[in-house]
């Protein structure tokens, strides 16, 4: 069997039901931008994740996860679907995910499961606009994208504010329950946004707890700011009162009350965090040395053989972009001082992962529940001299943790090497709950490799598109990466740039190969191997009916 071919190991829809008493409860932990060495278990020796590590200790743990989509809408959403944002359709930020398409928390529902969210979703748009000359760019170099007057080739015809759910100022005026069956669940508990000052359903129970995030959150509340970079901050909210404590919370809750339930549960816990601003509260801010901190690999790296936009951005050291978001070149004071803050956040965030833990282990659920724990992207944090993501596919924003481990099959642990996606996350919950799979999957179930190191790909594909672009770079921005055993090729489709490396010889990608003629053959064979697995991501979703 090819291994480009659906797996085996989703389950059969014509199979009889599996009896709820067989079915493992899931807790799914997710955080946002965190990198896959950014952890105890990841192999830094500098921060402190003891609840995940002994969660690693007793799973799987995927050494070669990376995302299909390295930014937040676009991944969460293959992550709900299984299928690449070629075909969902939310190909960048500011794309509400189609309410229409089928998401694996849907079919375990309809398979019998209660499920609830807890934390940052990001489905739909949180309110936020383009910065100016982005906004700009986009008007010069795709007029027809920021036409009001121009529809949109698929027009759905749905009630006004059906994508307004997690709006953010909807959410500031006033408290919003989400509607039942949002997007398969039955229940969420929401955070819009990053930070110590986001939106949603966290505000309102900060203020219940006599914290007024108005007043105490954001940079301009903060205890103690960084000089030359506004991401870097102390917080002035408590951690009581912090959101990462409230996804603890609510989440240990969801859990508590599902132990008197007769049907299995799915909880999906994601952390806005530890995704910049990098705004620990005061008890966290200072855990870390920031002097003590190593720099990161390739951070005085010249590159000289790197594409025109990454060159421009090395040349503006120390100089964040307007946009907040977007990657740009630190200095070592700004890096080692969001290091440390970071770490602060990821311990933070470590120990409501071990309250959760913990109440599976209280409430005796812990023995029938399977945990998985990933991230939606990665960050640059300092890699090759670079900071945050966007317009750059090194490894260190593609490639996240991904852990799953089910306590019924102590057998499986250990790390694999086999080259998996985050798409396959869908096929892997869908098989492990007994429910149907989704018509036009792209992903496959790790069931393969949870039992040994068997490949189920050879070769895995990375988009990005943006509707602008930074210097060095065309508007629109649209890359396509392919990842196989050998190495990583990556095309700045509009332009001539591209990147090549050996994964075997330059493990770090430090030497970009794309340019250099003894490498045409190794870019060539490369070549294909992106046409190939851009090839595999069409649309097959849904299912013709007739010859004609």
């Amino acid at each position: 069997m090819s291994l480009e071919s659906p797996s085996p190991g989703v389950v059969d829809p014509n199979a009889a039901p599996v009896p709820d008493a067989e079915r493992p409860n899931i807790v799914m932990i997710i955080c946002d931008q965190l990198r896959a060495d950014h952890l105890g278990f990841g192999g830094n020796p500098s921060v402190r994740t003891p609840h995940l590590d002994a969660l690693a200790e007793r799973g799987v743990v995927f050494e070669n996860a990376h995302v299909a989509n390295p930014t937040c809408m676009p991944n969460r959403a293959s992550l709900m679907t299984g299928r690449w944002p070629s075909a969902h359709g939310t190909r960048c930020n500011g794309i509400t995910l189609d309410p229409d398409h089928t998401t694996f928390v849907q079919q375990l529902a309809d398979a019998g499961y209660s499920t609830a969210a807890v934390g940052k979703l990001h489905h739909q748009n949180m309110g936020w606009d383009f910065e100016d000359d982005q906004a700009e760019q986009i008007a010069l170099t795709s007029p027809l994208l920021v036409d009001p007057g121009a529809p949109d080739a698929n027009r759905p015809h749905r009630e006004q504010g059906w994508d307004q759910w997690e709006d953010r100022q909807r959410h500031d005026a006033a408290l919003v329950p989400l509607p039942a069956g949002y997007y398969g669940y039955d229940e969420v508990d929401l955070v819009i946004g990053h930070g110590d000052a986001p939106g949603g359903h966290w505000r309102w129970w900060a203020s219940e707890r006599g914290v007024d995030a108005s007043l105490l959150g954001g940079h301009d509340a903060a205890l103690r700011a960084d000089a030359t970079w506004n991401q870097i901050y102390t917080s002035a909210i408590p951690a009581h009162a912090h959101p990462t404590a409230f996804v603890g919370e609510r989440a240990e809750a969801r859990v508590r009350a599902a132990a008197d339930a007769e049907e299995p549960f799915f909880l999906f816990m994601s952390f806005p965090d530890p995704h910049h601003p990098f705004a620990p509260p005061q008890e966290y801010a200072d855990r870390y040395a920031p002097d003590a901190l190593p720099l990161p690999l390739g951070f005085e790296q010249d590159h000289a053989d790197s594409p025109a936009h990454i060159r421009a951005m090395a040349a503006r050291r120390g100089q964040p972009d307007p946009d907040p978001t977007m990657a740009f070149s630190v200095t070592e004071r700004q890096y080692r001082d969001a290091a440390a803050a970071q770490y602060g956040l990821i311990e933070f965030m470590d120990e409501q992962v071990g309250r959760v833990l913990r109440a599976l282990e209280e409430t005796g659920q812990a023995e029938n529940t399977v945990v998985l724990f990933t991230a939606d992207h990665g960050d640059l944090f300092g890699d090759h001299g670079l900071m945050l993501k966007h317009f750059v596919h090194y490894s260190a924003v593609t490639r996240v943790p991904l852990v799953v481990a089910d306590p019924r099959r102590p057998e499986r642990s250990g790390s694999r090497e086999a080259l998996v996606s985050s798409v396959d996350i869908t096929a892997t919950l869908l098989e492990l709950g007994g429910a149907t799979a989704i018509r036009g999957m792209h992903g496959r179930s790790l069931e393969p490799v949870l039992g040994g190191d068997a490949p189920i790909r050879e070769r895995l594909l990375i988009e990005e598109d943006q509707p602008f672009s930074p210097e060095g770079l065309p508007a629109p921005t649209r890359i396509r990466t392919v990842i196989t055993p050998r190495g990583r090729f990556t095309r700045y489709f509009g332009s001539s740039e591209a990147e090549l490396y050996d994964h075997a010889s330059d493990p770090g990608e430090l030497a970009n190969l794309a340019l250099r003629p003894e490498s045409a053959a190794f870019r060539s064979a490369m070549e294909v191997e992106l046409l190939e697995a851009m090839a595999a991501v069409d649309d097959t979703g849904v299912a013709p009916t007739a010859s004609a």
